[in-house]
């Protein structure tokens, strides 16, 4: 069975030893009952009776417990009728382990009746046991209301007061590790009175930081950053984010896979609270060893925390990670390169440099990746940077890129005036215009429409074929129409087609790195989850959550229309 073999023929005759007192041997009864009832339901129902007595056993509080248990992993729902009084009196037993196994089943039975179990009270029930006093008992609580009261739109219902959250607070004490992230998970969502309630909390909850379990570690990270939110002394702010560092460079320096999703976690904080890590910069520099998917996320750190004091330090390493074999590390380290220079406009000449020594180097890939940087540099700071355009230029054999092409082509368009020979370059371009991509299709149309306003007497007989040729050969419908756009403002008027095309760009900024707060703020509730893994609000990639959002996004119009309705109906009597 455990192998993949189908031995369901054998109920029968495995039901017959489920009355053994060998307690090992009905481990594994029991262990085939709960595999094989699912495409056995009728014969699994034949078990109940030795169950409930079992459940019942005086004498043996593992036995109780395993009968329990196994009850709770039949998904049959005739199976939930016979459980109720059973389950009720494990609740109430005075061993532990019957307890903590008991409140762990009325979770399973919940998802089979629910509407029974609410009416046999087993929700009041679970909600008194948050005072159990024995911890694993209350971390085993909070898990099964946890799992019931979860809401279709992702939210919790559980009624934490302040009496029930100082148990808590106790039994984080005394829980093993995985009831301990139970416990803090449950605390996140609970919110303090005031500063002096969230100081308390964490004050008894922040020793976890320091847990060897990195799941531990990355729930308190959690808990930490949402209540900072609620305090309001400045000094303790700064404790704690102090506190925080030591814990995330040690996940970051683990196993490859926590460290990953540390460091995806790190990224989020880092645009949260800029300077927790600013200390620890060499921490984030790549080792020879690490996997490609670690380099790729320690890259994205290292911008976090670049500024004009460790800017040369990083641009030196990210010189370095140019030189290495790895392809799409290099291209990679090149565009942090880039991001260097837009976030810091005081260190962008510094790092315009290494883009220029770059390109100068040769290699394809390397330039063809620095001129999509120097793209983003241009756009930062137009005008600034003109003696690149002779590097650029002289690249032009080696690009085979279709971004690089786009790239360079929106270079060129830029720069008409400056660049003498820009209607040779394009011509070369054009040779070749059915068989190129779309990306590149596209700015090669622009930049010869801008070169025409600017030298209409050199370029008017390939513009106007190339215009020809895009409304009429290609089907592309983006390239059609701006070639229509632009066809019909050169002959109508070209005064207002140099103010169209030539129009001041918005320059990027560092912010295009950076998400909305809101999305952020979601985001730091969920770190340690998949959604700080996929930098995606749960709803949008768990089913049920979205259809809840969706449901309740209805139900919001529909209050919104009916009071619209109203407020019309009284108007009109009035």
């Amino acid at each position: 069975m455990t192998v993949g073999k189908d031995v369901s023929m054998l109920f029968m005759d495995v039901l017959k030893n489920i009355e053994t007192t060998h307690i090992e041997l009905k481990k594994l009864v029991y262990l085939y009952i709960m595999n094989y009832a699912k495409t056995h339901p009728d014969k699994a129902i034949l078990g109940i009776s030795t169950f409930r007595k079992n459940a019942r056993d005086k004498e043996n509080p593992l036995l109780r417990s395993l009968a329990i248990r196994t009850m709770g992993c039949i998904r049959i729902k005739q199976i939930v009728n016979y459980l109720v009084d059973v389950l009720k009196t494990s609740l109430e037993d005075e061993d532990p382990y019957v307890r903590k196994t008991a409140v762990l089943c009325v979770a399973k039975m919940y998802e089979l009746d629910s509407t029974l179990m609410e009416d046999q009270g087993f929700l009041v029930i679970l909600n008194n046991m948050l005072t159990d006093g024995n911890a694993m008992v209350v971390s085993n609580t909070v898990a099964a209301l946890s799992s019931i009261t979860e809401g279709k739109d992702g939210t919790y219902s559980i009624n934490l007061t302040f009496r029930s959250v100082q148990k808590l607070l106790t039994a984080l004490n005394e829980t093993n590790e995985w009831g301990a992230i139970v416990l803090i998970d449950n605390l996140v969502n609970y919110v303090p009175q005031d500063s002096r309630e969230a100081e308390d909390i964490l004050e008894r909850a922040g020793s976890r930081i320091s847990h060897s379990n990195p799941g531990v570690v990355i729930a308190t990270v959690r808990l930490i950053m949402k209540y900072l939110d609620y305090l309001t002394n400045p000094d303790l702010i700064r404790i704690y984010c102090k506190k925080l560092a030591q814990p995330l460079i040690s996940l970051v320096t683990g196993e490859p896979e926590i460290a990953y999703v540390a460091l995806k976690n790190i990224n989020l904080i880092l645009q949260k609270r800029p300077n927790i890590l600013e200390k620890e910069l060499k921490m984030f520099f790549c080792q020879f060893n690490d996997p490609i998917y670690i380099k790729i996320e320690k890259l994205d750190v290292l911008v976090r925390l670049a500024d004009l004091k460790n800017i040369d330090l990083i641009l030196r390493e990210l010189r370095e990670y140019a030189n290495e074999v790895d392809i799409e590390f290099v291209r990679k380290s090149i565009r942090t390169i880039g991001r260097c220079a837009i976030k810091l406009e005081k260190a962008a000449d510094r790092c315009v440099n290494n883009i220029w020594e770059l390109l100068k180097s040769g290699i394809s890939y390397v330039v063809q990746e620095a001129i999509i940087v120097t793209k983003d540099i241009f756009r930062k700071y137009p005008k600034e940077f003109d003696a690149l355009l002779r590097d650029l230029c002289g690249n032009l054999k080696i690009l085979d890129e279709p971004e690089a092409k786009a790239s360079m082509l929106w270079i060129i368009g830029e720069y008409v005036d400056v660049i003498d020979n820009a209607d040779e370059i394009l011509y070369e371009f054009f040779k070749n215009f059915k068989d190129e991509q779309s990306i590149v299709q596209l700015q090669l149309l622009t930049a010869y429409v801008k070169l025409y306003l600017k030298r209409p007497s050199e370029v008017e007989a390939v513009t106007l074929e190339l215009l020809k040729t895009s409304t009429e050969e290609c089907e592309n419908p983006d390239l059609r129409d701006r070639a229509f756009i632009y066809w019909r403002l050169l002959s109508n008027s070209p005064e207002i087609a140099q103010k169209v095309v030539f129009a001041e760009k918005p320059p990027i900024t560092d912010s295009s790195y950076t998400m909305e707060t809101d999305l952020l703020d979601k985001l730091i509730e969920n770190i340690g989850t998949l959604a700080s893994v996929y930098v995606k609000p749960p709803e949008q990639f768990i089913k049920r959550l979205r259809e809840g959002q969706n449901l309740k996004t209805l139900e919001e119009q529909d209050e919104f229309e009916e009071e619209e309705g109203d407020q019309d109906f009284v108007d009109s009597s009035g």
